[in-house]
């Protein structure tokens, strides 16, 4: 009788167990603290299945990513900041620019605000090559990663770079110099970039590869402007004064200077040539009116939207290339038209 009991109980043990196993199958999972709230706004930005896969990364957060720029007071990193405004509302990226104001303790001193922000990667557009080789070892230090664009940064530990090859920009605005005028033999003055920036060394490096092709070509002065129109209309006046008609050609670095010593010149009752570099507004519309001859267009907003593309991949872990090179274009009287208003 008594293993009777006993068997009956075991019996009615197992059946419990196996109606509370059932009862777990049956039982809903819990909701996800990573689902995106109902109450969120109607007026963000729909995400793609590639957003979705970053804020799965971030725990739903969005990506968080600053820029520093060594100014923002010129038209051609004013629309890479616009770019890159647009292309983080596009993207649903929380993105913060700065100013560094033509000063490389300034932009240290930015990074240093990113990485206490919690930016998950940081866009640098150093003005120095070397002194802001500081900024990146910050950033590396503290895990961020940090994506150079336009101007380059003496760094190992820079995760990638964007933008174009300034040596060949020097070659090509120099070379299209000496088919402009047909002869291998005159003066010219040259303005260029702020002292140590990379820009300003390489354009430099390319524009005297080309003249040492020609050696019959005389350099009469050469001085920086900081890549600004006012101080390059003040600088070719002191140069009108001092060289008057022996000025062949003008040779900038970049618009802003050339169309800067172009004021000069045309205020000096004189119409030397002068080729700049970067292709923004006031210089397609000074080459369509015949001031300036050329310029070489460099892609503001291909680098800053490649420059954030690259950062994304960077914080997400993928892998990313050293170096992304977007090439120049040479806009002339030709093809100026297109280049209205391009971006």
């Amino acid at each position: 009788m008594k293993k009777s009991m006993k068997a009956l109980a075991m019996l009615m043990v197992s059946l419990l167990v196996v109606f509370a196993l059932v009862g777990c199958g049956n039982t809903a999972p819990a909701q996800s603290s990573e689902q995106p709230s109902e109450q969120a706004s109607t007026e963000a930005p729909a995400q793609t299945s590639e957003q979705a896969s970053e804020s799965d990364s971030t725990g739903g957060a969005a990506l968080k990513i600053g820029a520093t720029f060594y100014s923002l007071q010129n038209e051609f990193t004013m629309r890479m900041d616009n770019a890159a405004k647009k292309w983080a509302e596009q993207n649903g990226v929380d993105y913060t620019s700065y100013d560094g104001n033509y000063d490389a303790s300034t932009q240290l001193s930015q990074v240093e605000t990113m990485i206490a922000d919690g930016c998950d990667a940081i866009i640098l557009n150093p003005q120095d090559a070397v002194a802001c080789a500081a900024a990146v070892e910050k950033a590396h230090s503290a895990g961020i990663p940090v994506v150079g664009v336009n101007t380059m940064v003496e760094s190992d530990l820079l995760t990638s770079y964007v933008g174009s090859q300034d040596v060949s920009a020097g070659e090509d605005i120099m070379q299209y110099m000496v088919d402009y005028l047909g002869k291998d033999a005159f003066n010219i003055v040259i303005i260029e970039g702020p002292m140590g920036q990379s820009a300003q060394l390489q354009r430099i490096e390319g524009i005297e590869n080309i003249m040492a092709k020609y050696p019959n070509i005389k350099e009469l002065a050469r001085n920086t402007a900081n890549w600004s129109r006012s101080e390059a209309m003040t600088l070719m006046e002191t140069w009108i004064s001092t060289y008057g008609d022996k000025i062949d050609a003008v040779i900038a670095e970049n618009d802003e200077m050339a169309l800067g010593a172009r004021e000069a010149i045309e205020a000096a009752g004189k119409d030397i040539p002068c080729i700049g570099i970067d292709g923004i507004t006031d210089a397609v519309t000074a080459i369509q009116e015949g001031r300036m001859i050329a310029s070489d267009f460099q892609n503001a907003e291909g680098q800053m939207t490649g420059a954030l593309e690259t950062a994304v991949k960077a914080i997400k872990g993928e892998k990313v290339e050293q170096y992304y090179w977007i090439p120049f274009e040479m806009i002339t009287p030709d093809n100026a038209a297109d280049y209205v208003n391009k971006y």
